[in-house]
């Protein structure tokens, strides 16, 4: 292992982490997104007029599909059995625009923080595919880990 960092052979070469002799327990990872848009864009988005249809629902059901795909789309991740993966979707008029929040759970070796971030990121493309038509200067931004619990390295908390 180099520098600590778990995915780096000896050599510094990729390799997937073995996690075969970890024990299972149960982890959770919440991430959070921002798509700051027009004023008048979050307004069509919230009122349901979007010519593509629900904005909202079709981004929560894409976080949530994204989150279960994780592992075929970040190389190293391990595939999980997710217990449970929510995407909650809130206006922010001072942005203005929305925030994402995803959640995921596994009983597992290994945790979730990547499957949380996937979807939170996958659901903010989703707003800006929805909408690009009538607001192409929307920004995705503040795609992070808010919090974790669970597995050996023990709890995590964002400062504000």
């Amino acid at each position: 292992m180099v520098s600590g960092l778990t995915h780096l052979g000896a050599q510094g070469e990729a390799n997937m982490v073995d996690v075969g002799d970890k024990e299972e327990t149960t982890r959770t990872a919440i991430a959070e997104g921002f798509v700051a848009m027009q004023p008048e864009t979050l307004k069509m988005i919230l009122a349901g007029n979007a010519k593509k249809g629900d904005v909202l629902g079709t981004a929560r059901i894409a976080g949530i599909m994204a989150a279960k795909k994780t592992h075929e789309l970040i190389p190293l991740c391990h595939p999980l059995l997710l217990t449970k993966v929510s995407v909650d979707i809130e206006p922010d008029h001072a942005l203005p625009g929305l925030k994402v929040t995803a959640l995921a759970r596994v009983t597992g070796k290994t945790g979730v923080e990547m499957e949380a971030l996937t979807a939170a990121s996958v659901a903010c493309l989703t707003i800006y595919d929805m909408a690009k038509a009538v607001d192409r200067a929307m920004v995705i931004t503040g795609i992070r880990l808010v919090e974790k619990t669970g597995g050996k390295s023990g709890d995590y908390k964002a400062s504000s």
